[in-house]
């Protein structure tokens, strides 16, 4: 793997057809976020990218139920969506939507250069239709058993179970998952990504991924096995225009969502670009071959991550077995890995919001701010595994690790330090036990990073935790409350309190990707002024989207300019924050602190709260 001064982090589009569960964010958000913040304090130059999924089946049967237009609905909630990952502080460069002109632009831009290349298909196919409604049925939205493994649970895309891809018209009993009908099979028209023809160009790329998750890469090299073309545009009303002549004006033929959502990533790079006054910047990050691109996302994304999303941009640059050009916006990179998660389960079942089974991440906020939830899902979340939450395990780490271990460290070490010298003293000569504590924290910044860079959270995590068990247990053996009450031991009181508030400080700094607001307070106790971990901000803008024209993007069907919307976005280079040893100068003054972090009370353990207590 390269160490390219570009890291491109491409974050996985919620759907706006309701808020987010604290689900959605331990697959998409977090992870993302920690990743981005610790290759900003290594000083790499970081976008990170993403927005609100607006177009598709499942606004539609929201808009339904909540007696809404589904442009009504998608305002909404894309707003909820704005504020609740900001609130997370996800410090994304650039968080937009779907239903602006430049998206709309861009991902005809890519269907055209992929229809040009003749990597898509015109064919006849079964399309499923809802009886009572009329409606296109969605592959996602219907359900059935797999004509391959047996599984009862497959989708009409593909069975989690076996991995195969998979058409509705191959489940045995089909039924939909809206109303549970049995859906009806007609003959309709529609645009295939030819994918047998990128099979070689795709298999090349994925044997030589050697760094990713193996549960990713098994699974992705399994999807080459049964390759067939996709269709990639669907008979419904709400969605992008297909851009081809017959095509275009056609009120009931859209392109597939997902199709349009992968090309999310470029548009919002694209929209990033023209928002920061340089519409040219985003080829940095999708041109240089040197840039790392990494995709975060929930398991159930991966194929459209490491198969469909790669097949487009290969075809597009004409690298598949037909060749072809490369369209106006070149050719383009490819991911460098696509770091998927697991499923955070609750009560062993999938976070669901039909079913009931939901912690919104709003409601969570509001109780327990933002630090506890992205602790609780590095360390005990769905990395490799599906992990369930519970309020007992969350009220334990919490309790535990956050309040007892870090918080206990720091409020400990800077109330000594305040109290006996009211600054950080000047320290003596440096015993081993000094040493070896101090060499641990030096050490930690090499072997968490490492494993940060891989995208190993938990493992980081856990060295730098340990780091804090360690660092009171050399306070709880030096002993200096016993320290100052001997004038005598005055010089070996200070070297001990100046060794425990660097130690600190080197934990903050290592905590810092995963705990950005603590962070910020406890550079502060520490004495230090100035911005230490930047937070993002929401900010409305209006979709002109006139530099659409500087790349030649004619679009058909734009929305209508004018639009207001909010977005995530944050000054991040002016931080303070780095990747390694800052070093406590003697003589800045100190405070006495604040409690850092929270306890809450054992019962929210076995009752959990008001809005989410334990069935």
């Amino acid at each position: 793997m390269t160490d390219s001064q570009n890291v491109l982090v491409c974050v996985a589009w919620p759907y706006a057809n309701g808020p987010r569960h604290i689900g959605h964010v331990a697959g998409f958000g977090v992870p993302s976020d920690v990743f981005a913040r610790y290759q900003r304090m290594r000083g790499k130059n970081v976008l990170m990218i993403s927005g609100t999924d607006e177009h598709g089946t499942p606004l539609l049967v929201q808009a339904d139920k909540e007696g809404v237009t589904v442009k009504e609905l998608a305002d909404r909630y894309n707003r909820q969506i704005v504020e609740d990952l900001a609130g997370l502080g996800l410090s994304y460069d650039l968080f937009t939507r779907t239903t602006t002109r430049n998206h709309y632009a861009v991902v005809q831009e890519l269907f055209r250069g992929l229809y040009d290349n003749g990597y898509m298909v015109k064919e006849t196919t079964q399309g499923a239709i809802s009886p009572s409604t009329g409606r296109t049925l969605p592959d996602r939205y219907i359900e059935g058993t797999c004509p391959i493994c047996g599984a009862t649970d497959a989708r009409g895309d593909q069975c989690d179970t076996c991995g195969n891809q998979l058409d509705p018209a191959d489940l045995i009993n089909p039924v939909s998952k809206i109303n549970g009908e049995t859906p009806k099979f007609v003959e309709t028209e529609h645009f295939l990504l030819d994918l047998p023809a990128m099979h070689d160009a795709l298999e090349e790329w994925l044997r030589a991924r050697e760094d990713w998750r193996p549960n990713v890469l098994k699974f992705s090299l399994n999807l080459l096995e049964d390759m067939r073309p996709r269709a990639m545009t669907r008979d419904i009303d709400w969605g992008i225009p297909v851009p081809v002549e017959g095509w275009e004006d056609n009120p009931s033929k859209k392109l597939y969502v997902w199709f349009d959502a992968v090309v999310g990533y470029l548009s919002a790079s694209i929209e990033w670009a023209h928002r920061s006054g340089d519409p040219e910047a985003w080829k940095a990050w999708w041109q240089d071959s040197a840039t790392e691109g990494y995709y975060f996302m929930g398991k159930d994304n991966i194929t459209f991550h490491s198969q469909i999303w790669p097949a487009e941009l290969l075809g597009y640059a004409g690298r598949g077995a037909k060749g072809g050009t490369a369209g106006e916006l070149g050719e383009l990179n490819l991911p460098t890995e696509v770091v998927s998660s697991e499923f955070l389960t609750m009560s062993g079942s999938k976070f669901s919001s039909s079913k009931g089974v939901v912690i919104y991440v709003k409601d969570f906020l509001a109780e327990f701010g933002p630090d506890p939830l992205r602790y609780f899902i590095a360390v005990a979340g769905p990395e490799n595994n599906d992990t369930d939450f519970t309020w007992d395990e969350f009220v334990r780490r919490v309790n535990n690790e956050l309040a007892n271990g870090w918080g206990n460290l720091v409020n400990r070490t800077v109330s000594m330090a305040h109290k006996n010298f009211g600054q950080v003293p000047v320290p003596g000569p440096l015993t081993e036990a000094d040493q070896r504590i101090l060499a641990l924290a030096e050490e930690t910044f090499e072997s968490a990073g490492a494993d940060l860079q891989r995208a190993h959270f938990k493992s980081a995590i856990t060295k730098i935790m340990h780091v804090v068990g360690e660092a009171n247990a050399y306070i709880a053996e030096m002993e200096p409350w016993k320290l100052a009450k001997d004038d005598a031991q005055r010089e070996r009181l200070a070297t001990v309190l100046w060794t425990a508030l660097q130690v600190v400080s080197d934990c903050n700094a290592m905590l810092t990707p995963f705990l950005p607001h603590t962070a910020q307070r406890v550079h502060a106790t520490l004495g230090r002024t100035g911005v230490w971990s930047a937070e993002p901000r929401v900010e409305d803008v209006v979709d002109d989207a006139e530099h659409t024209a500087d790349y030649n993007l004619v679009g058909v069907g734009l929305p209508e300019e004018g639009q207001t919307y909010p977005i995530i976005t944050g000054d991040y280079t002016a931080e303070q924050a780095v990747w390694e040893r800052v070093e406590v100068t003697p003589g800045t003054e100190l405070s006495k602190p604040q409690p850092l972090i929270a306890k809450l009370d054992p019962e929210l353990g076995e009752t959990g709260p008001e809005w989410a207590p334990v069935q």
